[in-house]
């Protein structure tokens, strides 16, 4: 048996807001609830409700700008940057900007829309 896995087919998580989210591991891709790891471009303009996650959320900028509202506070992160958010805050996340916004997002544990407490709009 194998040591590693080595993922080519991540899954395609389905969407109408334009953003493409590819999961490479995690609870869709592999069953796996304790993380995720997903490779996401969010096109201009996009922006998701605000959400209070049971999850720690990393976010590591490629290329791009992506802002977060943190509890009324606002931050913008930039290409080459990263953000740890921790579990139980709420935040909202979206790209108010002209280009996209490409990223790499991990969740511990693992991403699950019952644990992402997103609101209304």
């Amino acid at each position: 048996m194998k040591k590693y896995k080595i993922q080519t087919t991540p899954f395609v998580v389905p969407t109408t807001d334009g953003k493409t989210i590819k999961e490479h591991f995690g609870l869709a891709t592999d069953g796996n609830k304790e993380i995720s790891i997903a490779h996401m471009i969010a096109p201009p303009g996009w922006s998701e409700p605000f959400q209070t996650p049971e999850f720690d959320e990393f976010t590591f900028i490629i290329k791009g700008k992506k802002q977060f509202v943190i509890e009324n506070e606002t931050v913008v992160l930039e290409a080459g940057q990263s953000i740890k958010v921790y579990k139980n805050t709420k935040i909202q996340y979206s790209n108010p900007f002209t280009e996209p916004c490409e990223y790499l997002a991990i969740c511990t544990p693992a991403f699950s829309m019952d644990l992402v407490n997103r609101e209304s709009e």
